[in-house]
């Protein structure tokens, strides 16, 4: 696996929101497409009304909380700031704890609500 879509409603909103989390776009070679490439791995986001042209279907309604993408931090320090960042523009979703696992983790949402985890080692 070398990619993951992420179907949004509106393309500058969504291309303006990973920006923010490092990401760099360019053309995905269509219309209603971007792609960042991200070391080996892409994000592509791909707009409702393209997969509507596709005749697929796309339910607005419908929570996109089945697939989240994850944002690595350099330190919990970076991700508080990160997520008050976020949280002050309305894309907070779950604040900032301590994990078990050894990891300090948050999650924000896209303006479409795509969950994307931010985590950073406890050290």
């Amino acid at each position: 696996m070398d990619a993951v879509g992420v179907v949004v409603a509106d393309i500058q909103k969504s291309t303006a929101f990973y920006q923010r989390l490092g990401a760099s776009f360019g053309p995905g070679g269509h219309e209603g497409t971007v792609l960042a490439d991200l070391g080996g791995f892409k994000l592509l986001l791909y707009t409702e009304a393209l997969f509507r042209e596709l005749n697929w279907d796309i339910d607005p309604d419908a929570p996109r909380t089945g697939v989240t993408l994850a944002v690595g931090c350099d330190s919990t320090t970076d991700l508080d700031e990160l997520y008050t960042w976020l949280d002050e523009d309305g894309f907070g979703f779950r604040e900032p704890l301590d994990a078990p696992w050894g990891r300090r983790v948050a999650t924000v949402q896209d303006p479409d609500g795509t969950h994307i985890d931010l985590y950073a080692p406890l050290t």
